[in-house]
Order: C-alpha cells, then sequence, then structure tokens
C-alpha cells in the first residue's frame, strides 16, 4: 500500500517532468503568444477580452483567426462557426489520447478543453505508460505559458509589431518543429502524403476556406484509406 509520503513524492515528480515536458513548447508559446497580445491591441481587441480568448478558448490559429472577426465585428454565430471548424481537428487527436485522460471528472474535462496541437505532439512522443500521469501538468503547464505570453504581449502593445513584423509566423514554426520531432518518433510518411495532397488539392478550389477544405480532404482521405484497408485484410482472410 503506497503510504502518503510516497504519494506527494510521486505527484511533486509528475508535476516537475511535466514542467520539464512543457518547455519546449514554452519555447513556441512565448513569441507565439506575445505575438498574439500584440496582434489584439492592433486590431484595437480589450485587454480584459484578448487575455480570455487565451483562456477560454485557448487555440493558436483560432485565436489569430478571432482577431479580424472581432474587429471586423463579425456575428458571434459567424466567428463561432469559423472557430468550430478550424479546431475540427481536435476531435480526432482527442481519441488516440482517450485511455491516458485522468479518472478525476474536472481534471479529465480540462484535459480534453486544453488538447492543442503542441499537446497531443508531446503527449503522442511520450511512453504509453506514462502518459496518463503527465498529461495534466503538461497540459496546464502549456496553457500556463501561452496566457503569460499573451499578457506579456498585451503589456508591450503595438510597439513591437513595428520593431518586429510577422511575429504571428512564430507558430507557424513551432507547428514545423513539432511534427518534425513526432515523424523522428513513429518514422510514418502516411499522414505527410495526405497533408500535402489535401493541401495541394484545397488550394486549387478556394483561399478563403483552406483550412476547412484541407482538413475535409484529409478526413476523406484518412476514410478511403482504412475502408481499402479493410476490403484488403477481409479479401487475403477469405484467401486463407
Amino acid at each position: 500500500m503506497t503510504s502518503y509520503s510516497e504519494q506527494q513524492t510521486q505527484s511533486t515528480y509528475q508535476w516537475a517532468e511535466g514542467f520539464k515536458k512543457s518547455i519546449p513548447v514554452a519555447m513556441g508559446y512565448l513569441p507565439a503568444g506575445i505575438a498574439f497580445g500584440v496582434l489584439a491591441q492592433v486590431a484595437g481587441i480589450p485587454i480584459w477580452a484578448t487575455i480570455m480568448l487565451s483562456v477560454v478558448l485557448y487555440a493558436g490559429a483560432a485565436q489569430y483567426a478571432c482577431l479580424p472577426m472581432l474587429s471586423a465585428g463579425l456575428p458571434i454565430g459567424s466567428i463561432a462557426t469559423n472557430i468550430a471548424a478550424i479546431n475540427l481537428r481536435h476531435v480526432f487527436y482527442g481519441v488516440p489520447l482517450l485511455h491516458y485522460l485522468p479518472t478525476h471528472k474536472l481534471a479529465k474535462t480540462y484535459c480534453l478543453f486544453a488538447l492543442t496541437d503542441e499537446t497531443f505532439s508531446v503527449m503522442t512522443s511520450l511512453p504509453t505508460e506514462s502518459r496518463q500521469a503527465l498529461i495534466l501538468p503538461i497540459s496546464l503547464f502549456n496553457q500556463s505559458w501561452w496566457v503569460l505570453a499573451t499578457a506579456i504581449g498585451v503589456m508591450i502593445g503595438s510597439a513591437l509589431d513595428d520593431l518586429v513584423p510577422h511575429l504571428d509566423f512564430a507558430l507557424v514554426c513551432l507547428f514545423a518543429i513539432l511534427a518534425y520531432e513526432q515523424f523522428q518518433n513513429i518514422k510514418r510518411y502516411f499522414p505527410i502524403g495526405i497533408a500535402v495532397i489535401a493541401l495541394v488539392i484545397a488550394s486549387l478550389f478556394t483561399s478563403q476556406w483552406l483550412l476547412l477544405v484541407a482538413i475535409a480532404i484529409c478526413m476523406l482521405l484518412i476514410l478511403v484509406r482504412a475502408f481499402w484497408a479493410q476490403r484488403t485484410l477481409m479479401g487475403g482472410s477469405d484467401d486463407q
């Protein structure tokens, strides 16, 4: 039976390890979050609303997309539809990690809410036996970095935007680095191929809805591949 002191030691280790695993994400979140705060100030978004977006919405790409829509005064329904389309991919992120969510209902709900691209990449690169223990610390630390960076960007204001243009590109760089690290761990070419094909096809038809169309094509290609693999497997079993 585990003693109270042993549980405390294990909990301290988990939070310390979660903090350590969040450091690479922080290296991308800090400049990207600062850029978001700066760009929000340039767009005329109130300080309280900017920070609340990082607390309540917490989705880098979606938050960047929110800025022109909020500054243009679009209806809430239109903004919500666009944000839901951008964040649709998070549904697929949750499926592989369902078995590793915390048992506590509140912690489980928060981890599902805080499951960003970067958190998913970090979690899937961990050994399976440590995922459940670290998903809450990693999720919480990652969002803390993002909120902190947003607050710094809000305090800096538009001055940094004049000194360092194209700050929002930091988020793209972070995606590229995490995608490369994840590929190094799993060595699978199929997701990269699907993403490239979907992007090329989507760019032929639209520019305003590029992300949404590309995601839809990715889903279709994944379903086609799964159907083909199942047919092949069933055909092989029939031959035997």
